[in-house]
């Protein structure tokens, strides 16, 4: 028997920002599933910044996306058939084929996911790997302590209101940037972040990042680059950690961008950058869950999620991450 989906494959490799016409929604067949496979009904799916880079073809630390083919990435949906004794039909189920309305897996990429106490897309974002890199890059490389002072770039979106979150639950002081003045009251009321930046009013970001931090910042988690890197250098006490998880305002880049003017700065002033890789850390996996899932339920973690309905919107979605048009996390709904 074969089964008909929908699914978004890759057009042509973008230039500069991608728009839709760099993606086409195809129909396609799929064949049951074989022993060892799932056949999956998605539900929802995710979009992040870092596929953008994916859609160059240049070797990195995950393969990139082929033109004529689906493209992959973050999703949740409902186990339909089975060929896997440990899965049966209705299991929820996490995985990495994306971009699709039904998706033929193996069951070794699957993971089942518990939606009794929180809603399946909870899994892309807060207890998904979004929540898993602002967990890791916080707490392992930042190593926050109680009364220091965290810089959070991007503070609104899926990663960064995880890491303003976590670092407040750890008793430090949160400065937040965001990009509208509704994410900056989100996060100073809802969030108790302690100072908040509006970047696109702020002006000079370096001044800013002064005021909002005369004591100076003791970690910084990058999620822009550009300007906010530079003026958390320069605001940087000596030994600050860096935690560096995206770089955003560079990704559509055609030709390099500067680096930071004050890069000399880290060596007069004993600063740790490190980047890392949200796969890296999977080790950490059952303590960011145990943790996350726990405030949770205390109430301690609060999200925002910008939806869009029907897979057919997917390109806009992603295209929106970077005028940011999100509001926490970005996801298409796929199906009921």
């Amino acid at each position: 028997m074969s089964i008909p989906t929908n699914e978004i494959r890759l057009k042509s490799r973008p230039s500069g920002l991608p728009s839709e016409d760099d993606f086409e929604l195809v129909e396609t067949m799929l064949d049951d599933p074989a022993d060892g496979q799932l056949l999956v009904r998605n539900l929802w799916m995710s979009v992040d910044p870092y596929m953008r880079g994916r859609m160059i073809d240049a070797p990195s630390y995950i393969p990139p996306f082929q033109i004529g083919e689906a493209l992959t990435g973050a999703a949740v949906g409902v186990v339909e058939q089975s060929g896997d004794a440990n899965f049966k039909p209705g299991d929820v189920v996490s995985h990495f084929a994306g971009w699709r309305d039904y998706a033929l897996i193996d069951a070794a990429t699957a993971a089942k996911v518990d939606v009794r106490k929180v809603s399946p897309q909870t899994y892309l974002g807060v207890l998904g790997f979004p929540g898993l890199a602002a967990y890791a890059g916080l707490l392992r490389i930042g190593q926050p302590k109680a009364g220091e002072t965290v810089f959070v770039s991007a503070a609104s979106g899926a990663v960064g209101a995880v890491v303003a979150q976590i670092a407040k639950i750890k008793g430090a002081r949160v400065i937040g940037s965001v990009g509208s003045d509704e994410k900056a009251k989100w996060l100073k009321d809802e969030l108790g972040v302690d100072a908040v930046i509006n970047y696109k009013t702020a002006g000079d970001m370096t001044k800013a990042l002064a005021e909002a931090a005369p004591n100076g910042i003791d970690v910084y988690f990058d999620n822009v680059g550009g300007d906010h890197l530079e003026a958390a250098i320069a605001a940087a006490n000596p030994f600050a950690r860096f935690a560096l998880c995206g770089m955003i305002a560079q990704y559509n880049s055609e030709t390099l961008p500067p680096g930071p003017r004050n890069i000399y700065t880290v060596l007069t002033k004993s600063l740790t950058l490190q980047g890392f890789i949200v796969t890296n850390h999977l080790d950490l996996m059952l303590d960011f869950t145990r943790d996350v899932t726990q405030w949770i339920a205390e109430g301690r973690m609060k999200w925002r999620e910008t939806v869009l309905d029907g897979l057919e919107n997917a390109p806009k979605a992603f295209i929106g991450i970077f005028a940011g048009e999100n509001f926490g996390k970005m996801l298409v709904k796929i199906g009921e």
